[in-house]
């Protein structure tokens, strides 16, 4: 029956973020797809083929997020001129409007609006398996007969219901092309009119089968009774804060059984090295410069597994979203909204991503401020940092004390952000009013399968990524810290003549008043090219080994309790460390996020006004801490 398929069909799926339309995709293209830049844009979409055992193959497109044809954001006008100009990519022949049952009445003004444009149109309807948790269901019978076009239930997680689904887009396909219409804005009366159409046709085709009644008239379902308590002013943001501080707590205290079995691991094959080898140079290449580097990285994959695994759940949950509209409110005296929020929790992870997430705020006023502080935000890569860091301080003390601590530094970066925020938007014009809309999401139970992919591939991701370039640039420590005198027997000799102490040596005096010296010079150097490589410089500069009884992260804790400043003093204090933890917190270090700045920025000076003002505040702050402690009698 599909024999005339034209083979080049052009099919286009169109809704809201967040409403199953990208899990639709990957399943009919089988994730075989290419993700590209819309031409005069950098907003990505992706294209792909539909999979040959689904019927003829086409051509499909996952047009960016958007909540009507009227954009006002950069993701919401790439859709609209996906849609519209055809002579960048071609008018769709099929728009799947992929519409989320929980949130009927929302999605149905972007059903009208394609409906109006002149779109063949099929919906797609996600998320019935939600409405069934909360013993709802929703008659799409009755939905296509008033909505007069057809409506398919689907599950874009498990892929049922998409067989129907590619069997109507088919029936679908016209002869011709035609050529839609782009819509003229709507005055406001009219929205609101349609939006009271729209709730009352929500209300009339969603039913609770046991009560036989049509959820208008149902018993209210009990989880919404938990927002009277995450959405209060108060008792949500303790809710908020203590769910933060329960993740980052189990950052230290879930992930320490594998952290041990890692270590011990790593440190057996690094003592086994060194046996072998009897002192050679290749030995201490393999222990020091291989092994001890791997380790001193490889450790903390379980605390960032955990970081990203906390996020992904409450994500999942529904939770987020309502985080967003809590703190709408204080984020707005910033001269942002809630819809900052994701971004800037985003950040927490990385900032390339989060830069990239900020595309969905309309006001440039407010764009440009989100993208300016996300670098402030603790991503992962700082994660091996403050561990290592405040491993020293609370060394042998309960997990709690060292989570409560990190907790302290994470809020404390969304305090600096909010600072950089307030006093940055004082020079920059004002841009038109804007507002924060966000439907919240039905409560569900997350599915732990699509979790734990997510949340695998996004710590394989930062393994892939910063793995690379901290083992190059470690080996290249190595070698400073080796050459030219390698053949002393004495390493503190050998390290002391080398390369890399000579040039440390040089910008020393930078360093000191930080309370550092020429080792924690070098190592806040390499960490411009990834924070994380900190810690492997200095497993490498105090030459960490390991021996039968002790692991490559006491041998590193215990280096460093043992260094010497110049002055013959401790060099890793209270105070020394307590400056660290506050450059880190500040600096820009990672070229990745310069690079990702310059193209959403769409310039090179705001970047570099990042770069050096966030890295000369970050200095000064710590020379001030270092300092201030000293002067107190804290050393």
């Amino acid at each position: 029956m599909y024999s005339t398929v034209n083979k080049t069909a052009f099919v286009a799926l169109v809704g809201a973020p967040n409403g199953g339309k990208t899990s639709l995709f990957n399943i009919l293209t089988g994730s075989h797809y290419d993700t590209v830049n819309y031409p005069g844009n950098t907003v990505e979409f992706s294209v792909g083929t539909t999979l040959n055992k689904l019927g003829p193959s086409l051509k499909l497109m996952d047009t960016p997020g958007t909540y009507s044809l009227f954009p006002k954001s950069q993701d919401e006008e790439v859709c609209v001129d996906a849609l519209f100009d055809g002579h960048k990519v071609p008018h769709p022949d099929v728009v799947v409007a992929v519409i989320d049952a929980t949130q009927l009445s929302r999605y149905l003004i972007l059903v009208d609006q394609l409906q109006l444009a002149g779109f063949n149109l099929v919906v797609a309807l996600t998320m019935n398996d939600l409405l069934k948790e909360n013993d709802q269901e929703l008659n799409h019978k009755l939905l296509a007969q008033r909505l007069r076009i057809p409506v398919i239930p689907i599950n874009s997680r498990t892929g049922e219901g998409t067989a129907t689904l590619m069997k109507q887009i088919y029936q679908s396909l016209p002869e011709k092309k035609t050529t839609p219409t782009r819509l003229t804005s709507w005055p406001p009366e009219q929205l609101r009119n349609k939006m009271r159409s729209y709730k009352e046709l929500a209300d009339h085709v969603t039913m609770r089968p046991k009560q036989n009644l049509p959820i208008a008239k149902a018993k209210p379902n009990p989880f919404q009774k938990l927002d009277r308590w995450l959405l209060h002013p108060i008792t949500g943001l303790l809710a908020f804060a203590g769910i933060m501080m329960a993740l980052f707590t189990s950052i230290f205290w879930a992930a320490t059984p594998l952290m041990d079995v890692i270590d011990l691991m790593m440190s057996t094959v690094a003592s086994y090295v060194v046996k072998l080898g009897s002192g050679t140079l290749w030995a201490d290449f393999l222990a020091t410069g291989v092994i001890g580097v791997a380790g001193a990285i490889i450790i903390f994959v379980p605390q960032i597994f955990i970081l990203f695994l906390g996020l992904t759940y409450l994500e999942s949950t529904g939770y987020l979203a309502r985080a967003a509209s809590l703190v709408d409110r204080p984020l707005a005296k910033l001269g942002l909204n809630g819809r900052a929020f994701v971004p800037l929790l985003s950040g927490f992870a990385c900032a390339v991503p989060a830069m990239m997430a900020a595309r969905t705020i309309a006001n440039k006023k407010e764009r440009w401020l989100t993208l300016f502080i996300i670098p402030l935000m603790t991503c992962s890569a700082r994660l091996p940092v403050f561990a290592l860091l405040l491993a020293f301080i609370f060394r042998g003390e309960p997990a709690w004390q060292s989570g409560l601590m990190m907790t302290m530094i994470y809020f404390a970066s969304l305090v600096v952000g909010a600072i950089a925020a307030m006093m940055a938007r004082r020079f920059i014009p004002a841009d038109a009013a804007s507002f924060f809309m966000m439907e919240l999401p039905a409560y569900r139970r997350p599915q732990w399968r699509t979790v734990l992919k997510t949340v695998r591939q996004k710590t394989w991701s930062f393994v892939r990524n910063a793995g690379p370039i901290i083992f190059i640039l470690s080996i290249v420590i190595w070698a400073g810290t080796t050459f030219p005198k390698y053949d002393l027997p004495n390493a503190e000799e050998r390290m002391r003549s080398s390369y890399a102490a000579q040039v440390g040596q040089m910008l020393e005096p930078v360093f000191e008043p930080m309370g550092g010296d020429w080792r924690t010079g070098v190592g806040l150097l390499s960490a411009f090219a990834a924070r994380e490589v900190f810690v492997s410089s200095l497993a490498v500069m105090f030459n960490v080994t390991a021996d039968d009884e002790t692991s490559l992260q006491n041998s590193l804790l215990a280096s460093m309790q043992q260094a010497k400043a110049p002055d013959g003093l401790p060099l890793f204090t209270i105070a020394s460390i307590s400056g660290l933890i506050l450059f880190f917190m500040i600096a820009l270090q990672c070229m990745s996020t310069v690079a990702i700045a310059r193209r959403e920025f769409g310039n090179w000076r705001d970047p570099i006004l990042q770069l050096v003002l966030f890295n000369v505040v970050a200095y000064l702050l710590a020379v001030g801490v270092v300092q201030g402690l000293r002067s107190i009698g804290i050393a």
